[in-house]
């Protein structure tokens, strides 16, 4: 596979888990666009930048020189400062994070910012967002779209963290209707409902459709 692969969705829809697999059968990397938006929200929150002050945001990313690392066990965000290298990964999958990262995509600036890190990586690769097949990588040849109702993303959410049901289903319908503009699918994506899939079935459909 010489080409890109997008994987786009909302919320807990299973891009991340599916590209992960996908790339893994196809022998490439995986990039993990939500992982530079969370990284993004989570030191503006730490620093005390206000997650609708973009100039700010932009600021704190230049000052910080994020970057993304597709490396083979998992994607990795690390932040350079004064020469010193810190890891952000394990920060980045909070409830904090969680009510603040759709505020944070939401600034033109800072899209622009992700998409140029994202660029940057050399195909081929499978690329796994929001808008990867419709604004990133437009010429990407295979393109996917998840969804699956809010109640089983919350149900699924709820395995990951230690949060209540009802509290993620709120959120989740919340994040959807902020994301709505930039979560569309792109015309020619093959969509895909996982509600009641499981994780295996979703990526041999999504392999099927690569190799054929």
């Amino acid at each position: 596979m010489r080409g890109i692969v997008t994987i786009d969705g909302p919320s807990a829809s299973g891009k991340s888990s599916v590209a992960k697999k996908v790339a893994e059968a196809l022998g490439v990397p995986y990039l993990s666009s939500g992982l530079l938006y969370r990284a993004a929200a989570y030191l503006a929150r730490r620093v005390g930048v206000d997650p609708g002050d973009e100039p700010g945001i932009l600021a704190l990313l230049e000052t910080y020189r994020v970057r993304l690392l597709p490396e083979a066990r998992g994607n990795r965000v690390v932040a350079e400062k004064a020469s010193t290298l810190e890891d952000l990964t394990p920060y980045l999958h909070t409830p904090e994070v969680d009510r603040v990262v759709s505020q944070v995509a939401r600034h033109p600036g800072v899209r622009a910012w992700v998409n140029e890190r994202l660029r940057e990586v050399p195909p081929p690769f499978v690329a796994e967002g929001r808008d990867m097949g419709t604004a990133v990588f437009p010429q990407a040849p295979h393109k996917f779209y998840l969804t699956a109702t809010p109640e089983v993303r919350a149900r699924r959410r709820t395995l990951e963290r230690p949060q209540d049901y009802q509290e993620v289903l709120k959120e989740l319908i919340r994040r959807d209707e902020l994301d709505r503009a930039q979560s569309a699918p792109a015309p020619e994506a093959i969509v895909i409902d996982t509600s009641g899939m499981t994780l295996e079935e979703v990526v041999a459909r999504v392999l099927s459709h690569i190799r054929d």
